[in-house]
């Protein structure tokens, strides 16, 4: 059944257009809290953003919504995704709510929804939802009203949380840390946290002021990064993006590092100490396909999804896996969380580090990257150019010459109408080449 509002992280949109607008927000308080209302106990949401302008319409809205309907409110201000997921675990919430568009520009925002169990919705959850939305969902007597109350501690609560998934037998003294929190919800509790363990934290992107969320620093953004951590001489850089549930690396030269290479240096860290579960690691079909030879020669496996954490996660939790993730940067560690978290992956990058006693440069190298083209090509909405012959013919033949030297991917925008078409081997003119054929015959059919 397709979703109306919700997609594959929530709903999320221009803020004060459809559906991103206050009342939109309080009708998905309305029916997420309605719902949600099983049992006879007292009914809790917990309700995180990030630092967005518009994060105090949504909110202030989505109070109503929920209060309208019975539902007490937890207020915990800004903080990262994960860890709303954890506060609502712990604190035996019905229900999380993360207002956030993630790596998006500010005057985007979005919502994200947590059960009670800390993990995002299932479609079930999400169509039942839609459901109320666009229904009519019954309000209760005045004198069954919820109530809203903000609690101070719950940054003092997560930043104790990712300190306790760091080793106890190790300490961050004598590192010299660079974070960029990307003016998001992360400001406070990384660059703390980094501190209480021993770092000595240079903390940029720390300074939101309702718009700068994601503008020019933070994970999808790391040049300055780079040029801090060169510039002042640290061991390592970490960036974050706007609600922390993403993590970028720089080493002590300024090189990125990016999420296929920190899964690999999780994993086999983990795999040595005996504590890598399934055998292997999940990650997306965009992996590099370096990744995958790298655990296959420690007799790991690389077990691929569809593009999206929660594919990622699916996965995981069907197979018994315990590290997953995307190359982008979003790493789901299941020892320690229900989402993937970025002040806790890097706390296991680290570690990592520390116990090698090697520079991040070393300690974070894996693998070379085989050679990877993605290019996109639009077509017109209804158009259906993957079901040409030629164009079959061009990706059959593509597939072939691929075979045992490389690996081709080619999928339909789940967000716009445009074709990906990836592929990777060993030979970088190959590669583009065989890209651009694929590419040339869809152009023609669309």
């Amino acid at each position: 059944m397709a979703r109306k509002y919700f997609g594959t992280d929530g709903i999320r949109g221009a803020t004060n257009l459809s559906p991103m607008t206050a009342e939109m927000a309080m009708r998905v308080g309305m029916a997420a809290g309605a719902h949600f209302l099983r049992g006879d106990h007292k009914h809790r949401v917990v309700i995180g953003k990030d630092t967005r302008l518009s994060g105090y319409m949504l909110e202030n809205a989505l109070v109503a919504g929920f209060t309208a309907v019975g539902m007490d409110v937890v207020l915990v201000g800004p903080m990262p995704t994960p860890a709303v997921a954890m506060l609502t675990r712990s604190m035996r919430a019905d229900l999380g709510v993360m207002i956030s568009a993630s790596h998006n520009p500010y005057a985007d925002n979005g919502i994200k929804l947590f059960g009670p169990d800390g993990y995002k919705l299932s479609d079930a959850d999400e169509e039942a939802i839609e459901a109320l939305i666009d229904g009519t969902v019954p309000l209760v007597p005045s004198a069954e009203i919820g109530r809203a109350k903000r609690i101070e501690d719950a940054r003092g609560r997560y930043i104790h949380f990712a300190k306790s998934t760091f080793p106890e037998d190790l300490r961050l003294d004598g590192l010299k840390i660079v974070v960029d929190c990307a003016n998001g919800a992360a400001y406070q509790v990384a660059p703390s946290a980094l501190w209480e363990l021993g770092a000595e934290v240079v903390a940029i992107g720390v300074g939101p002021d309702g718009k700068n969320i994601n503008a020019g620093v933070g994970s999808t953004a790391p040049g300055v990064l780079q040029e801090t951590v060169v510039a002042s001489g640290a061991d390592i850089g970490i960036a974050l993006d706007g609600d922390a549930d993403r993590l970028i690396v720089v080493d002590q030269d300024g090189a990125i590092v990016d999420g296929d290479q920190l899964m690999a240096t999780i994993a086999l860290g983990w795999a040595r100490r005996g504590r890598l579960n399934g055998g292997g690691l999940v990650a997306t079909v965009m992996s590099n396909l370096g990744l995958e030879r790298r655990m296959a020669r420690e007799g790991l496996e690389l077990i691929r999804t569809k593009v999206g954490d929660r594919y990622v996660l699916e996965t995981m939790r069907s197979r018994g896996y315990n590290v997953g993730g995307e190359q982008s940067g979003h790493i789901i560690l299941a020892d320690y969380g229900t989402t993937g978290d970025g002040l806790v992956a890097a706390l296991q990058i680290l570690a990592e580090v520390v116990r090698a006693g090697a520079p991040a440069g070393e300690v974070l190298h894996h693998f070379d990257r085989v050679p990877q083209v993605l290019k996109n090509v639009r077509y017109d909405r209804g158009a259906k150019p993957l079901e040409a012959a030629a164009v079959i013919d061009v990706i059959a033949a593509a597939e072939a010459e691929l075979a045992g030297k490389g690996r081709l991917l080619i999928r339909p925008s789940g967000t716009e109408p445009v074709i990906r078409v990836m592929a990777e081997g060993d030979y970088a003119a190959q590669v583009e080449a065989t890209v651009d054929r694929i590419c040339d015959a869809v152009r023609a059919a669309a």
